[in-house]
């Protein structure tokens, strides 16, 4: 997976997805939390606090080697992706509150990811200072929230563009994003049965237990259907692009990033299962 495209085009593909993203936010999206505090809150627990603890239970029963559990480890703690606003769209939920919580849950990774990463490092390859390192602490910050705060801007500034431009975007954003994957899943065509065989169960299982938290836990503490829907892609679909740029190039370690890389590929099928159950058994 280390090549031009992972290393160059990926991450300029996690920028126009990102400024997309920027483009269809507004401070207001950040005030709806007034709106929906119990599912935003229910949410940002089980996505900050309660699915790093699972995945790293999963990491060790099933006795991974050290730079996959940190790749997972990664992985569980990247926000939600864009996908979350379609899948979302698509069964029913409430969109709003998935474009909430992906505006939130992009800020609190600034500062909960690096601590993820450090901690993992710390625990499973015995490098890495425990606690929030400045320097990952800026790079995250110049990979996530400077494209969505120039999307924001320009939407601020000139709304009737940021209009026009947000489906192109979108759209020029997913088509780059399925050619550098498709790139680099064709040049790494002969490791793609190992890479999920190493990590497709529990990748696998952590995928279907997020779907599965994200809408129990707000269905059980009384929130609506259509909110708890939501929750449950914005936790189950984690932002994989994210993960795999930050693992080959701020961490400089390709084999951490075959685990988001696989999960982005299961996720796909696993949410779409996901959203049609619960919408035939409502």
């Amino acid at each position: 997976m280390d090549s031009v495209l992972t290393q160059v085009f990926l991450p300029i593909a996690l920028g126009i997805v990102m400024l997309g993203l920027g483009l269809g936010l507004t401070v207001a999206d950040f005030k709806r939390i007034i709106v929906y505090p119990r599912a935003v809150l229910i949410a940002l627990v089980c996505q900050v606090l309660l699915l790093p603890a699972v995945c790293f239970g999963l990491v060790l029963a099933f006795g991974l080697p050290p730079a996959l559990a940190v790749g997972m480890m990664l992985l569980a703690a990247s926000p939600g992706g864009t996908t979350a606003n379609l899948y979302s769209h698509l069964f029913g939920g409430n969109v709003a509150l998935n474009v909430t919580l992906t505006a939130v849950n992009s800020v609190l990774a600034v500062f909960t990811l690096p601590i993820v990463v450090n901690l993992s490092l710390a625990r499973f390859v015995g490098t890495g200072e425990i606690g929030l390192q400045f320097d990952k602490v800026v790079q995250v910050f110049a990979i996530v929230l400077i494209p969505v705060g120039l999307g924001m801007l320009v939407r601020a500034r000139w709304l009737a563009f940021a209009e026009r431009m947000h489906r192109p975007v979108r759209i020029l954003s997913i088509v780059v994003l399925v050619v550098v994957i498709v790139g680099a899943i064709i040049g790494e065509r002969e490791n793609i049965g190992r890479y999920f065989a190493l990590v497709g169960l529990v990748a696998l299982v952590f995928n279907l237990i997020s779907l599965a938290v994200g809408y129990l836990a707000p269905r059980l503490a009384g929130v609506g259907k259509p909110e708890s829907l939501a929750a449950s892609m914005e936790i189950g679909i984690h932002n994989g692009t994210l993960a795999i740029v930050i693992a080959t190039t701020l961490l400089t370690n390709t084999e951490m990033a075959i685990p988001a890389a696989v999960y982005s590929v299961i996720m796909f099928f696993t949410a779409a299962l996901f959203g049609w159950a619960v919408t035939r058994f409502r």
